[in-house]
């Protein structure tokens, strides 16, 4: 029965006005008679506003403790909970914080705190994804959005932006872009240009656009963030945008910039101690460094990146920066680094040494673009030492993940690979098959796998 059903409002008033010692004649005069309190203590009529005002200040509560059952300063508390956990997310392991977020979000229920239960929801999501645990992470999501079904749509946007993220992560790139989109064209469709909603929606296009080769679309996207953060006052919206933005000037040469952005982006967040974000921020700077060449620097800011996200606990992310680290190592020359790092995280938790961490392995369904890339470079150091049968057994697998995501761009340059690999055994036919899929996924960076891009809003 909900807290505001009127028996429960009627069993509160009688409970309370047992306490006090009051009779029914004393509650209600001057401004009502005793049968009318009677009628409400039976749960027979649902008081006014003025009669339950009146009533709270004869019994000595609050209006809303005698209206919903809450404490007056229960959602404040709970509010300033919700803070400290996100506090706890942002400097410490993931898991340690979701029992945070369960138990507050259990609270919240227990007192019919619809808001609360939502932002418990998203910071229990934002935890999951952490840790990887993406399926557990989308249902967070898709029940803070539902909890929320009744609120303006830019209320919505973080959870159907945690959602997107999640199935970016599992490696469905075209859903992530569809969520993100629709989304953009709801907004534009009923006016609602709210820069914070718009500011996360186009930084979080960023990264699925640039998976699947639509560069086009990501500046676009990158280009609508920067002329919407002047009107955004939240510092970590407006560092994930400057992180967002880099990646974006990396793939257009722009070095130098892209550091510049990732600098800005990793000041806000030592500023706020989001310490996950700070080592996405070293993580995104070694990959500047490795192409532009300067491989020494690179593995450096992978390291530091790998070290804050394996003290955080952060299983999927720290994983996903060891397939970036392992190929720096591949490049320096240490082959044998390489593949001892790259092993384990192809295989199952169960199979692993006492140098595996995470509950799974990268591949379908967690991580499969880095999977990809994982079996990618297995393959290259597979043909530097002549297994060609292992080599094209690791670009297959590679293929067959790349080509689920739709990952474009990866699978170009995949399948130029494996072509020149079948060609150099002999195998013509098969090479220009290989070449022709690649062809395939280059010739139209996007277009294929997405619609019409959004709608521009009024800036």
């Amino acid at each position: 029965m909900r807290p505001d059903d009127p028996a429960e409002i009627g069993r509160r008033v009688q409970r309370l006005r047992g306490e006090l010692g009051l009779t029914q004649r004393q509650l209600a005069e001057p401004a009502y008679t005793p049968a009318y309190i009677s009628t409400l203590e039976s749960g027979r009529v649902r008081p006014s506003e003025a009669a339950l005002r009146h009533l709270a200040d004869r019994l000595g509560v609050s209006y809303e403790e005698l209206a919903t059952g809450r404490p007056a300063a229960l959602a404040t508390g709970l509010r300033l909970r919700l803070t400290d956990a996100r506090r706890a997310l942002a400097t410490g392991a993931p898991e340690d914080a979701a029992a945070l977020f369960r138990a507050l979000h259990e609270e919240a229920v227990t007192h019919a705190l619809t808001e609360e239960q939502a932002a418990a929801l998203l910071g229990l999501g934002d935890c999951l994804l952490e840790s990887g645990e993406l399926t557990g992470a989308r249902d967070c999501f898709a029940a803070a959005e539902r909890l929320l079904a009744d609120e303006p749509l830019p209320r919505r946007v973080p959870a159907i932006r945690g959602r997107a993220t999640a199935h970016l992560l599992t490696g469905e790139l075209r859903y992530a872009c569809y969520l993100l989109e629709s989304t953009l064209d709801e907004l534009g469709a009923t006016g609602l240009h709210d820069p914070d909603a718009l500011l996360l929606l186009y930084t979080a296009s960023i990264a699925p656009y640039m998976d699947m080769g639509a560069h086009a679309r990501a500046a676009h996207a990158a280009e609508l963030a920067l002329a919407l953060a002047p009107r955004v006052s939240d510092p970590a919206l407006v560092a994930g945008m400057h992180r967002g933005v880099a990646r974006t000037l990396i793939a257009e040469g722009r070095i130098a910039e892209a550091d510049a952005s990732l600098a800005k982006a990793q000041e806000l967040y030592r500023q706020l101690h989001i310490r996950t974000e700070l080592a996405h921020c070293h993580w995104m700077r070694g990959y500047v460094h490795a192409q532009d060449g300067d491989l020494e620097h690179a593995e450096s800011e992978l390291r530091t990146a790998r070290s804050i996200l394996a003290s955080k606990r952060a299983a999927l992310f720290t994983e996903q920066v060891e397939v970036e680290l392992a190929d720096v190592l591949r490049r320096r020359g240490r082959t044998a680094e390489a593949e001892a790092l790259l092993r384990p995280l192809l295989t199952p938790a169960d199979d692993r040494d006492d140098a595996g961490h995470g509950t799974e392995a990268l591949g379908a369904g967690r991580g499969a673009v880095h999977a990809g890339g994982a079996h990618r470079l297995l393959g290259l150091i597979a043909e530097e030492r002549g297994d060609t049968e292992g080599a094209e057994e690791h670009y297959c697998a590679a293929l067959s993940l790349l080509e689920r995501s739709s990952a474009a761009g990866d699978l170009a340059d995949l399948c130029r690979l494996l072509g020149d690999l079948l060609r150099r055994t002999g195998r013509v036919e098969a090479a220009m098959d290989a070449y022709r899929t690649g062809l395939g996924h280059r010739a139209a960076p996007g277009t294929t796998t997405l619609g019409p891009a959004p709608a521009t809003p009024p800036m």
